[in-house]
Parts: C-alpha cells; structure tokens; sequence
C-alpha cells in the first residue's frame, strides 16, 4: 500500500503536522511520502491508495496567493521562521493542476483556538476539491489548533500521529479482503 501526504504551509505549522500525520501513516501503511503541492503532479500520485491533503485555514477557508503572500510578509515582519513551501504554489493551483483520480483521501487543515464559526476551516474546502478529483474521502475532516502567536499548542502533534495512525488502521480494515 502506498499513501501520499500533500501539504501547504506559511509559518511551518501545517508541515509539522503533515510530518506527524505521515508518521502515524506509517505504522499501518509502510510507503508513505510527504510533499509540497509544487512537486506533486498526477503521475506522481498515480496509483497511490490513500492522499491526504492539509493546509492552513486563511480568512474561513483555503489560502489563495494573495492570503499566502500576506501571511509570508507577516511572519518575515514578526520575525518569525517561515516555511520553505511559503514560497511555493497554493493547494488551489494544485488543485486545478490536477486531473481525475481514484482512491481514497482525507482532509486536514490548521487554524486558529476559536470556533469554527469565526475561523473557518481549509479543510472543507480540501474535501470539495478532493472528492471533485474523483478521491472518495471516508472520514471526516480533521483541524489541527494554533495559539494566538502562530504556535501549535501542546499535543497538536501527537493528536495528528493518532489521527494518520487511525487513518491508516481504518483503510487497512477497509481494504483487508481485496
């Protein structure tokens, strides 16, 4: 079995979490890659049996370019570290780069300690995106939290290795017979 993660990150958090999900991925499924949407292309994930796809919640949703560049220019003015995928293509253009696939897929995303009425979430956005793509998307979609100072809060990444591991478990129990 083969499982890809797909992530887009500004301030390093999502690719954190990315990490840890694939982390957890890999106690069921062995072969589990970790990339940025610049780098994956439809060959890339052909073929591949689970995706899971996560980004950072921007103005309620999936961060356009614009939302991307200020969140850059933001995170270079507080000093803080910036991700090297910051610099790269959104999920949106991934997305629309992308032809039909098969499969199954789960969404992610990170946000902010707040509602989900106030903040929004990528993740339902991923979902749309994932099942327009042909993917079946099996689980609910997952957000991972950050603090007011751009940090993940304690726990946020042992929560994101049990979710990929439950993830992986769940699809392997799927898929046990075929």
């Amino acid at each position: 079995m083969r499982a890809v993660v797909v992530y887009e990150s500004v301030f390093g958090n999502t690719h954190r979490i990315a990490e840890a999900v694939a982390e957890g991925l890999r106690q069921e499924i062995g072969d589990v890659t970790v990339l940025m949407p610049d780098v994956v292309t439809d060959t890339s994930i052909e073929g591949t049996d689970l995706v899971v796809v996560g980004g950072p919640t921007h103005v309620h949703g999936m961060a356009r370019p614009s939302t991307k560049h200020d969140g850059v220019e933001q995170a270079e003015k507080a000093g803080s570290d910036v991700d090297e995928q910051a610099y790269g293509e959104t999920l949106r253009h991934w997305f629309d780069g992308i032809g039909r696939h098969e499969g199954e897929a789960a969404a992610f995303d990170t946000r902010f300690d707040a509602s989900k009425l106030i903040t929004g979430q990528a993740s339902h956005g991923i979902r749309k995106r994932l099942r327009r793509h042909g993917w079946t998307v099996s689980t609910e979609p997952e957000s991972f939290i950050v603090d007011g100072e751009n940090e993940l809060l304690d726990g946020e990444l042992d929560r994101a290795r049990d979710w990929g591991a439950g993830l992986a478990r769940s699809f392997v129990t799927r898929h046990a017979t075929d």
